[in-house]
């Protein structure tokens, strides 16, 4: 890995999806949408599934998981 990269010293949080908060199980930088496999950076995780205990990048994405 080089240091010049933008994910350099980045790891994958591990999250607990609440209702209307996250609860953080292991601390990180982002989380990994369950339907695009895309990262999404703590900050601007908005969507997530209770149920599913899933985090999506987009109300578009959550639909889809919603409809699978």
């Amino acid at each position: 890995m080089n240091i010049f990269e933008p994910s350099f010293g980045q790891r994958e949080a591990k999250l607990r999806y609440l209702d209307a908060d996250i609860a953080v199980v292991e601390p990180g930088h982002y989380v990994t949408c369950a339907v695009t496999g895309q990262k999404i950076p703590l900050e601007e995780l908005t969507y997530w599934s209770v149920d599913k205990q899933e985090p999506y990048i987009d109300a578009m994405a959550s639909m889809k998981a919603i409809t699978k």
